[in-house]
């Protein structure tokens, strides 16, 4: 087991710019507006052969009861219980303030270890500052500077007395721990559609925060968790608006983060408000995940506020096939984050969708459909020539991805090429998964 790191601080002191370094690439939204990190967000990591988890968190401040402020301290008070030790980070350029007591104060009663870190201490103009952090009590501070990699040494040699031994690594991983990793589901939809409130309720716990508010979710906030004997990764995302109304940076970062998640995810649950589903953002969004090749199930949200459902569903089933029929016969699961109704629904779903989306078809069995496929309807002449289609064969799956190989393939009319998807959606239960077709034209030896 790793060791797991929570970075802690008071807002904007590079927390987040920390974590970044450490886990070699751009996870956490970085700005220097206060507040932007407000959910905690993992990352696995290592430090010169030491194993790490980290975990960023929001920026530790007080604030009346229930507010998002007071709900963010309790996410920072989680990361330091779950965590073997806390790396406390100031910021040398400020010196000690109010907010690092407070934090100071939360660490020494939580227990754990503390490592304390002096951020920004590019120059030794900043000495004074990081010299002010002996008053914490948590001994000497380590001088690093986030943003420009400096430090970094003496931070491995704090961390590794807490580390055991199985977390100093080889350089090597084996092929079967990469080919066993969990299940990537992310969770998308416009702002406001119950998100979040859907990643709790699914995993029983407060992991993310929830608000009226449009716009509360920033960073892809990941929950690690089991259901049904497998592991997955859950990564709820900001809620993704038209592009001509982004206008702040943040939101700008936020959406960044949303397409990341999307990008590395192998599942992804597009959450729908149950009141005005399939509008045009809906549409745009489910046509992103198919180009991007994700498996994908509808999540209709607040079905409990639904009069009709019978009808309502029977609408909605037409219309995802109708307007998304890159995607026909795609899951559509009604849920109410609220009450938990439909929940045990989702999962299922979601594997189902994964198995499909996982399917490798026989060349001798694709063959065998291509021939009947042919004979039912032939391809069409082009400038009063024959287009000769020969054989197709499976170059990979997730998604399911087929070669065709030919004469004259690439003045196939896109009709036809729907013909052959949707026929191969037929007679090999693809139903809800992107398909693609590539087309292998034999080069014409009379051409020069």
């Amino acid at each position: 087991m790793p060791l797991t790191v929570a970075i802690v601080g008071r807002p904007n002191v590079g927390k987040s710019t920390l974590f970044n370094r450490l886990a070699g690439r751009r996870l956490a939204i970085v700005d220097d507006t206060p507040g932007v990190t407000r959910d905690r967000a993992f990352a696995e990591s290592s430090l010169a052969g030491l194993r790490l988890r980290l975990v960023d968190t929001a920026g530790f401040d007080k604030g009346p009861v229930e507010s998002l402020v007071a709900r963010m301290a309790v996410q920072t008070q989680a990361a330091i219980r779950d965590a073997d030790v806390c790396l406390f980070v100031i910021d040398a350029r400020a010196g000690v303030t109010a907010g690092d007591e407070i934090v100071a104060d939360t660490l020494r009663r939580s227990g754990k270890p503390v490592i304390l870190a002096a951020n920004k201490s590019e120059s030794a103009a900043q000495d004074a500052g990081a010299n002010e952090a002996y008053a914490l009590g948590f001994g000497e501070p380590i001088s690093l500077s986030a943003e420009h990699g400096l430090g970094l040494v003496e931070l491995r040699d704090a961390l590794a007395p807490f580390a055991r031994e199985e977390d100093e690594i080889a350089e090597d991983e084996t092929e079967a721990e990469a080919e066993n990793r969990p299940l990537r589901l992310a969770i998308v939809g416009r702002p406001n559609v119950g998100k979040s409130s859907l990643l709790n309720r699914m995993i029983g716990q407060e992991r993310a925060l929830t608000s009226p508010e449009a716009g509360t979710t920033r960073d892809a906030v990941l929950a690690e968790w089991r259901h049904g004997g497998r592991e997955i990764l859950l990564h709820d995302t900001a809620g993704l608006r038209r592009k001509a109304r982004i206008e702040e940076k943040l939101e700008k970062l936020s959406v960044g983060s949303t397409l990341h998640a999307v990008k590395f995810a192998d599942c992804i649950i597009v959450v729908m408000d149950a009141k005005d589903a399939l509008e045009k953002q809906d549409l745009t969004i489910a046509d992103l995940i198919a180009r991007e090749g994700r498996a994908i199930v509808f999540a209709v949200n607040k079905w409990d506020l639904v009069a009709n459902r019978t009808a309502h569903f029977k609408d909605l089933r037409e219309r995802v096939d109708r307007l998304l029929p890159q995607i026909a016969g795609a899951p559509i699961v009604t849920v109410s984050a609220l009450t938990g109704e439909g929940i045990e629904k989702l999962m299922p779903a979601v594997f189902d969708a994964e198995r499909i989306w996982n399917t490798r078809v026989p060349t001798g069995q694709l063959n065998r459909f291509l021939e009947e496929a042919l004979s039912r309807h032939p391809p069409p002449a082009i400038h009063g020539r024959r287009v000769r289609i020969r054989y197709m064969t499976q170059a990979k799956a997730r998604p399911p991805t087929f070669v065709l190989f030919g004469n004259q393939l690439k003045a196939l009319p896109e009709s036809y090429l729907r013909y052959l998807v949707n026929a191969m959606r037929t007679a090999f239960g693809l139903p809800g998964t992107p398909v693609r077709l590539n087309l292998r034209s034999s080069k014409n030896p009379y051409t020069e």
